[in-house]
């Protein structure tokens, strides 16, 4: 049981201040009457706001194909948002949604956004050891090799001094490899390619964990049961 001005306010509905005026306004209902007092305590599930129940009340889990040219940050500064792809009143929910892990500006693909603390924490800890698999379009042929100093654990970044986990490269073309780490360090795919003297032109991520991003449009996401990982 929760305050329903806190809870409406948790879940992006407004200000403390503006859900109040709602509640004193006769526009929500629990239980079937209008709650009126905004400190009444309320089950969420017997919430409405409107006559329409609460949106999302419990935990949010949803895979985005993110496009090009977004960020993944809270911060207007940094440049347009993955985050400004989702509904208005999720970007207002407290806690606020994040992304498990970061893909880069110009990365593209399977980005994970949950407003679930823990489960972000299970699947960017290292000793999860959760897969990720991308695909690498590189500005040279690759090098021979390669693939025994990825999979060796000898992959050292620039400015690091531990050298990356075993990785997987599987060639796809001349210039073109698929990834597959454990790790999610800063930039990682891109410094691992560098370390062997090439740059990646264009960068993907087809996969995490167990989930394929599969035919999902550019921009769009969809839901996910929160329970998704918790048997895996």
């Amino acid at each position: 049981m929760q305050r329903i001005d806190q809870l409406l306010a948790s879940l992006g509905y407004g200000s403390r201040r503006e859900v109040r005026d709602w509640i004193e306004g006769g526009r929500v209902q629990a239980g079937g009457v209008a709650a009126r007092d905004p400190s009444t305590r309320v089950d969420p599930s017997q919430v409405l706001v409107d006559g329409e129940p609460l949106d999302h009340p419990g935990e949010l889990l949803v895979m985005l194909h993110k496009p090009a040219g977004r960020v993944c940050s809270h911060d207007p500064g940094e440049g347009p948002s993955v985050y400004g792809l989702l509904p208005e009143r999720w970007q207002r929910r407290n806690p606020p949604v994040a992304s498990v892990g970061r893909l880069d500006k110009e990365t593209t693909g399977l980005l994970l956004l949950t407003d679930r603390s823990a489960l972000v924490h299970r699947l960017t800890s290292p000793k999860h050891k959760v897969a990720k698999v991308y695909r690498a379009t590189l500005d040279r042929d690759l090098p021979a090799g390669i693939e025994e100093v990825f999979a060796g654990g000898a992959c050292l970044l620039e400015g690091e001094t531990t050298p990356c986990a075993p990785a997987t490269l599987r060639r796809i073309g001349p210039r073109e490899a698929e990834v597959t780490l454990t790790e999610g360090r800063y930039h990682q795919v891109r410094r691992m390619f560098a370390s062997q003297g090439c740059g990646v032109t264009d960068l993907h991520r087809s996969r995490l964990g167990h989930l394929e991003l599969g035919d999902l449009p550019v921009g769009c996401w969809r839901e996910l049961p929160i329970n998704t990982f918790d048997t895996k």
